[in-house]
């Protein structure tokens, strides 16, 4: 199934749009002046009219000879985080060249004065930093701030850091380490949560998948299977896969981009050290993406990466998600289930479930089974660890290979 029947917008290679009267406005501030500079921006972005809206107000090297890794910072009203953020930069143990490439995204909160403190910092011990923003009444959002972080950029590897997390001190080192010898992959590591009791399934979720199930459970309602504030890569590869989704608010550009990666062939590793504090709190922006969009955009690459090879499949919940799935498919796709398998008698007895809403004349009803009597192939829709361990022994009772018997979208 191609991508574009659902409307599924890919990441795609692109320079920078051109910059709207909006982005031309400034209200002052050393770092929020928008005007022209165009010689401190990369040629590739085109000719003066292009470069007047987003702008490196400072770049000064240190360095001389390329930058082996550039941190990239998206920054929107951090002011509470970004002194513990940057601190943790200063105190990377990593020997090589290291640069900072900062956006802000028309922070209104004192983040542009941090920035500018941690500037002199960070270059007194050699640490080059590159800043760059604008100064719009809206943000442009955490895409459109990270794609531009990395065009200013100059680094060989790129280390993506999110302005309310903090580094370990080994952190750029040890995935620096495995990104040389995996030029197409993407690297991540094991986080800590603050607090602690946050998010506790998807934390343990997060530190816990095997090498094998980093790529098959890239289907869950969790999204992409190392978290965005983790990842390390290389320029080019992160140039070969394409761009983040600038859709702004709402977008699940990380998600997006991790998808396309995949298709293009991409690795996954994860260093098995907590190499991150990983914050939670209700201002991230994660939270402004609906449930919804990640449903609608992960069934569509369930379909485009497992289902359209799969002539049959059992829909291992005879509940709400196994249904909504069901609902959810293509009409090619509905037509490949062959019976839902369930544990509960009261489902199983009934016997079949009927898809009230189909035009067909009479309308399909699909066997429920037990999950012994039913057949795999499964796309099961059963959340992990929740079932007192229940769900997962009888799983394994059958003796199924994930990524080929069966695949997860809880």
């Amino acid at each position: 199934m191609e991508v574009a029947e659902k409307g599924l917008r890919a990441p795609v290679s692109r320079t920078p749009p051109p910059p709207s009267e909006e982005l031309m406005k400034s209200d002052g501030g050393e770092l929020g002046q928008c005007k022209r500079a165009a010689s401190a921006v990369p040629a590739s972005w085109g000719g003066p009219e292009e470069q007047q809206s987003i702008v490196p107000v400072h770049r000064e090297s240190r360095i001389i000879g390329r930058i082996q890794v550039s941190v990239i910072l998206p920054v929107y009203n951090a002011e509470r985080w970004l002194d513990e953020c940057l601190k943790s930069l200063l105190e990377q143990d990593f020997e090589g060249s290291i640069e900072l490439s900062v956006f802000n995204d028309a922070s209104t909160d004192n983040s542009i004065n941090i920035i500018e403190k941690w500037k002199v910092l960070l270059e007194e011990v050699g640490i080059q930093v590159c800043v760059g923003g604008h100064c719009s009444p809206q943000p442009r959002g955490v895409g459109f701030a990270k794609n531009y972080a990395v065009g200013q950029s100059s680094g060989t590897y790129l280390c993506f850091l999110d302005s309310d997390d903090v580094m370990m001190p080994q952190r750029i080192r040890l995935q620096w380490e495995i990104a040389t010898r995996h030029p197409k992959s993407i690297v991540g590591c094991q986080v800590r949560r603050e607090p602690a009791d946050a998010t506790e399934r998807y934390t343990h979720w997060i530190n816990t998948l095997t090498n094998e199930q980093l790529v098959t459970q890239v289907f869950t309602s969790h999204g992409p299977t190392i978290i965005m504030p983790t990842w390390f890569c290389s320029r080019e590869w992160f140039s070969h896969v394409g761009s983040f989704d600038e859709g702004g608010k709402g977008t699940p550009e990380d998600l997006l981009y991790f998808y396309e990666h995949l298709r293009q062939g991409g690795e996954v590793f994860r260093v098995d050290q907590c190499l991150l504090l990983y914050r939670y709190h209700p201002q991230a922006a994660t939270h402004s993406v609906l449930e919804e969009t990640i449903w609608t955009h992960r069934l569509l690459f369930l379909e485009e990466r497992v289902l359209r090879h799969w002539t049959s499949f059992t829909i291992w919940n005879a509940g709400k998600q196994g249904r909504k799935l069901f609902r959810s498919l293509s009409p090619t796709n509905q037509k490949k289930v062959i019976a839902f398998c369930d544990v509960d008698k009261k489902k199983i007895t009934k016997g079949f479930y009927t898809y009230e809403e189909s035009k067909e004349n009479p309308k399909p009803r699909i066997p429920i089974l037990h999950f012994r009597d039913a057949s795999p192939p499964f796309i099961i829709c059963v959340k992990l660890d929740l079932t007192g361990g229940q769900f997962e022994e009888n799983l394994s009772q059958l003796n199924l290979k994930e990524g080929v018997d069966y695949h997860h979208f809880n």
